[in-house]
């Protein structure tokens, strides 16, 4: 167990395990674990007089399954599906996702200025994208020609793929923003953001409903709405410079 954050008077208590997402959650230089996600994640648990239990990272399929087998009470950034509401509980949403598409600072105005997926889909852009993921509607319908034309790469982590673009193995990577520009930092590689998103959407805290409660629902659905409504998240969520 890596940590516990205690409150005086606890009325829920549930269990996490940890992932390596930066910049959602990452461990610092200190090798302490921070991020976008885990900040608001506390807010709201400290908000909400819960007890957040943080257990050792797992990879990303053992966790999922751990989770609906009961081994797990919560999930960060998860996106609320039918499917899944046989086995989960969902939160208000907590900050949207939001993937973009970028080239490199100094690439060809016909790269940099691309107004709309629509306009990339009729030129002859290459593309860098992630091998797995969901990524919107738009780019789920183009991949197939994409691939036929031969103007799509796939990368695994975003480390690669800002390696990718840098090395000019492609024209333009596409991705979740904030994880592409923390790597883009990291690797010292600047970037230039094309003026449109191809998906923004809402992402929740997911509940086990075998292991929680409807009680503890609106209990952490309370404190978000408190803490919006102060500005509170809002205010973390910009320190993050999130969409």
């Amino acid at each position: 167990m890596l940590g516990i954050t205690a409150l005086p008077a606890v009325a829920c208590r549930m269990t996490m395990a940890l992932e390596q997402w930066p910049p959602y959650i990452y461990r610092d230089a200190r090798g302490r674990f921070t991020g976008l996600d885990l900040e608001l994640l506390q807010a709201i648990f400290k908000e909400a007089r819960c007890t957040l239990v943080t257990l050792p990272e797992l990879p990303t399929a053992r966790r999922q399954l751990l989770f609906q087998k009961g081994g797990l009470d919560l999930m960060l950034a998860a996106s609320e599906t039918p499917e899944r509401h046989s086995y989960a509980r969902f939160s208000l949403s907590y900050r949207d996702e939001a993937v973009g598409i970028f080239s490199k600072s100094g690439a060809p105005a016909s790269h940099r200025q691309i107004a709309s997926f629509a306009q990339l889909m009729r030129g002859n852009s290459t593309l860098l994208a992630p091998k797995v993921g969901w990524y919107g509607a738009q780019y789920a319908a183009a991949r197939p020609a994409l691939e036929k034309a031969g103007r799509l790469n796939a990368f695994g982590g975003f480390q690669q793929g800002v390696r990718m673009l840098d090395a000019g193995r492609a024209d333009l990577l596409l991705g979740d923003v904030l994880a592409v520009r923390h790597e883009a930092r990291l690797q010292g590689v600047a970037l230039n953001t094309l003026p449109f998103l191809i998906l923004r959407a809402p992402v929740h805290l997911m509940l086990n409903a075998r292991t929680t409660s409807a009680d503890d629902l609106a209990r952490l659905n309370a404190a978000i709405t408190r803490l919006e409504q102060r500005g509170v998240l809002a205010a973390i969520r910009s320190s993050y410079e999130a969409p």
